[in-house]
């Protein structure tokens, strides 16, 4: 997080880069593709992975405080997965205002679908610290009227009974720049997450020896009288793996932790011959040889990896392959995940969430992007879709969870041929990448004739939803689609055509006037006025070579234009309930302590109804390009 003492960490990963050439004389993760992100774009110019769904799963509001967005509190971060019982658990904490400024909790909440989510629940209160609590590196600070922080990078553990622990720390910041995760905190608790959304009394697992433990709040756990509790905490301080996840929070010479230096952020995976590739912040990799045990290779920087002091995730995926989720960047944007046959070399890099909400609420250490991504840590359950789970926030801000389908694949040599109503039951977006907010979801839904079909709702003052269909790459094409538009005086839809980069040629836009309209360069042309509730039957042409475009709507007259912008080919196919955003830039300044005008403010309701989408090329037939990258 913002603030950690970092000097340590960012030395080492500079020796590693240094060193690279010594880094080939131990095996390691490396990252053996071509591909690279670019900053300029908040989704790097990468190809997505087909069939990404994104959502929002809190969304931050402090002038409405409900229990749905965690009575208001507008600092949301460090989110955690897992899966036990046909439900999902999902962790983060939480601050007021800004990162290491009290009082600090953690919520949880549950989906039996990963898209349903229940309101959060307060697994670990506001801490109280007794007046007088100094740090022995602080002198002159004293803890007076403060509640404790909470920072954990490990939030849940099955045990080999079945039982599913929640973890947390409290972690104490005598000021607005002091780090909670310096060894000098109060302890770690845990309890157990029972059935029917019931949890077990909250114990401390492990205390910090600067830590007066006459004065804790609450028992040690060994006090219980629940042996199979106690036996579940014991497999906790018994697995260096879930130790090794503690380093940071927990005194520096703790004996159950493996490697004592601070490097932050430690996820790891099994190879199939049973060794452990660790990954920490930076891209920091080494490899043990016993389960974590030992690692007698040194911490190096993974070569060829991007990635800066954010966390960085890695598994083992449903499908015998691996995938590493980062941002690829020295910026917490975009979110991407880089595929590997072997969990050793990395060969590609793609596309998991391309957005930059607007920060609402600024606050202290507050960062732009999607970041912070975790996933679900083997041993904590397999959701029955076998696709990739992550969590991450938002700016610091947002809770999201993103479902990644697996096999990985970012290209398909089957053209859009999607009429909604006739699909079956849940295979609807199965090649439709999504990004749905809580003000504006994204989803299959009922249409006013009683059907079915892809809805795009909005009434989010600053962000939008999209729908993205990525196509067989042609440089000519004809786009067929049908939408309904509720209404005429408010809104707006647009939909572009770009290229496999994410790079628009063409934009359509149903805007609040009751107007269709065609970007032409930095003016709109109108196509034709539209009425509330009545469909329109779109047919599009695509000439990329000779940057033309042809629109006829409901089988009338065919209006033609030029591209606003030049590509080479098309390849996505995206519907967008906003204008296009460009800020931050990795020129904005990295803090801010303002929030933005109005931000309890939403917009009216529009929606948007999206009944059948079909594609064809004039092209000659491509090769085949199925799975690419998850051979």
């Amino acid at each position: 997080m913002g603030g950690e003492a970092n000097r340590l960490l960012i030395t080492t990963a500079l020796l590693g880069l240094l060193g690279l050439g010594s880094a080939h004389a131990q095996e390691t993760i490396r990252y053996t593709g071509t591909t690279l992100s670019n900053v300029d774009y908040h989704h790097g110019q990468l190809r997505p992975v087909i069939g990404v769904h994104n959502q929002q799963v809190l969304r931050a509001d402090r002038e409405h405080p409900t229990a749905a967005n965690g009575e208001g509190w507008t600092y949301n971060h460090a989110p955690m997965l897992a899966y036990w019982k046909n439900q999902f658990y999902l962790q983060y904490l939480s601050n007021p205002v800004g990162e290491h400024v009290p009082p600090g909790r953690t919520l949880l909440l549950t989906s039996k679908d990963g898209r349903t989510w229940s309101n959060p629940t307060v697994i670990f209160p506001p801490y109280k610290i007794p007046d007088g609590v100094t740090k022995p590196d602080q002198p002159g600070k004293v803890a007076k009227n403060l509640d404790a922080v909470m920072h954990q990078r490990v939030g849940f553990y099955v045990s080999k009974k079945n039982r599913l622990l929640t973890l947390g720390y409290y972690g104490i910041a005598l000021d607005a720049k002091d780090d909670p995760n310096d060894g000098q905190g109060i302890g770690r608790v845990v309890r157990e997450v029972l059935p029917g959304g019931k949890y077990g009394p909250i114990y401390f697992l492990r205390y910090n020896k600067t830590w007066d433990q006459s004065k804790s709040t609450y028992p040690f756990y060994k006090k219980s009288k629940d042996k199979g509790f106690v036996a579940a905490c014991e497999e906790i301080l018994a697995n260096p793996l879930m130790m090794q996840q503690m380093v940071e929070e927990q005194d520096k010479d703790d004996p159950l932790i493996p490697i004592h230096k601070d490097y932050k952020a430690f996820s790891y995976y099994h190879l199939p011959d049973n060794r452990v590739v660790g990954l920490w912040k930076h891209a920091l990799t080494t490899i043990s040889p016993d389960g974590g045990k030992s690692w007698p290779n040194p911490v190096i920087r993974a070569p060829h990896f991007v990635n800066s002091n954010a966390k960085i995730w890695g598994q083992r995926t449903s499908d015998g392959h691996y995938a590493t989720v980062y941002n690829p960047s020295e910026f917490r944007w975009p979110l991407a995940v880089s595929p590997s046959a072997n969990g050793l070399d990395y060969t590609d890099l793609w596309l998991v969430h391309g957005e930059i909400s607007p920060m609402r609420y600024g606050g202290n250490y507050k960062s732009y992007g999607p970041q912070y991504v975790r996933g679900i840590q083997e041993g904590d359950g397999t959701p029955p879709d076998k696709n990739m789970w992550v969590t991450y926030s938002m700016n610091k801000e947002d809770i999201w969870i993103s479902s990644v389908p697996v096999p990985m694949r970012v290209k398909t040599d089957a053209p859009a041929n999607e009429v909604f109503a006739q699909m079956p039951a849940g295979q609807e977006l199965a090649n439709w990448n999504t990004y749905s907010l809580v003000q504006a979801p994204v989803g299959i839904d009922k249409l006013p004739d009683g059907s079915k079909g892809l809805v795009l709702k909005d009434s989010d003052k600053f962000d939008y939803g999209t729908a993205e269909r990525i196509i067989p790459e042609a440089k000519n094409m004809v786009a067929e689609f049908s939408i309904i538009p509720a209404q005429n005086d408010k809104g707006l839809l647009q939909i572009e055509f770009q290229d496999g980069k994410g790079l628009p040629a063409v934009q359509l836009s149903f805007d609040s006037t009751g107007t269709l309209i065609y970007k032409a360069g930095a003016r709109f042309k109108g196509v034709t006025k539209y009425q509330a509730g009545q469909q329109y039957d779109l047919r599009v042409t695509l000439d990329a070579p000779n940057r033309t475009c042809t629109v006829a709507v409901n089988g009338g007259k065919t209006s033609t234009f030029i591209f606003y912008a030049p590509v080479p080919s098309f390849e996505r196919i995206l519907f967008r309930t906003g204008e296009a955003r460009h800020y931050p830039t990795p020129d904005t300044p990295a803090d801010r302590d303002t929030d933005l005008p109005h931000t309890g403010d939403s917009e009216p309701l529009a929606t948007f109804y999206l009944k059948s989408l079909k594609t064809s090329t004039t092209d000659l037939a491509p090769k085949a390009s199925k799975d690419v990258g998850a051979k």
